[in-house]
């Protein structure tokens, strides 16, 4: 399936900024089963592009400043990918047991790394909570194979937490998120993230876009018209699962197929925020606006996803 993806970001200020400098994750990650046909980047006023890179996590970065006096900042990034299908060989029982997975991962004087232990420790927005290993401990029994566990624990948050537009800000911590039992894409990825974590297992929490259909319709997934989040648990040697890594969407109880576009990957929405940045001046009023729109190029179906 070849997609669409135009994200629109539009800052107002109340009052000029004379001085910006911003950090932008636009670029859709390119691999085997995403390939990124074209990306465009385009600031109103004129950026003038720093330095185009890649960060630690492997993610294409832009940086861009304005030097001169502005009263508003458009970003619209307008991308296109072909998707492959990952995850249709999966074979979720014949994972590793969770248990033997998250033993190995411990430190161990002299002992080989894994580059995955970094994603199983608390991050600034997935702290380590008690609750969410109590919570966790339901779908993994001992021995249970840890994507099975994984997936169950994934069905479970979606039945258990409601998706609610704006019941949280970004800087909601994790812990009032889970007592109110209410959130967005991005607490449900936290969530599905914490939990795993703290049972020793890796978990990476991936932004992106989601491929739906017009909201109100029927069969629409949540999280139109703005960006998606979802996680990345890591599993080795499984079976039809292409590289170590399996890709749960618990806001909608899914496992990716064509219907996902990968954006960035780190430990939560801190290290792949779409754009961030710092100004001087702006006054006390800022206004902004966020828009996304992604589409099938091919006139393939608006709904591409496994239901897990």
């Amino acid at each position: 399936m070849e997609l669409e993806v135009v994200h629109e970001t539009r800052y107002t200020y109340g009052a000029p900024v004379s001085l910006a400098h911003h950090l932008a994750h636009l670029q859709p990650l390119d691999d085997d089963h995403q390939q990124l046909l074209s990306h465009d980047l385009l600031t109103e006023p004129d950026g003038e592009i720093h330095h185009a890179g890649v960060d630690s996590f492997g993610n294409a970065c832009l940086w861009f400043s304005r030097t001169l006096p502005h009263d508003q900042l458009l970003v619209r990034s307008s991308s296109r990918v072909r998707l492959q299908p990952r995850f249709a060989a999966l074979q979720p029982a014949a994972s590793p047991p969770w248990d033997t997975l998250a033993a190995g991962l411990r430190y161990v004087a002299r002992g080989a790394f894994d580059a995955a232990v970094q994603f199983s420790m608390p991050s600034p927005f997935v702290p380590r909570l008690e609750v969410l290993r109590a919570y966790a401990a339901a779908s993994f029994v001992p021995g249970r194979p840890v994507l099975l566990g994984a997936i169950d624990l994934m069905q479970r948050i979606h039945a258990d937490f409601e998706y609610r537009s704006a019941s949280t800000q970004i800087d909601t911590p994790l812990a009032q998120t889970f007592e109110q039992r209410a959130g967005v894409c991005q607490d449900f990825a936290h969530m599905l993230a914490g939990a795993l974590r703290m049972l020793g297992l890796p978990a990476r929490y991936v932004s992106g876009y989601l491929l739906t259909q017009p909201a109100g319709a029927p069969g629409a997934l949540l999280g139109a018209d703005a960006s998606h989040a979802w996680v990345q648990v890591y599993a080795p040697g499984t079976p039809g699962l292409p590289g170590d890594w399996l890709d749960l969407d618990p806001t909608n109880n899914l496992i990716p197929a064509l219907g996902h576009v990968r954006l960035a990957l780190g430990r939560d929405f801190g290290d792949v925020t779409p754009l961030r940045g710092v100004i001087r001046g702006g006054g006390d009023a800022h206004t902004l606006a966020v828009a996304v729109h992604t589409r099938a190029v091919d006139g393939g179906p608006t709904l591409a996803n496994v239901a897990a």
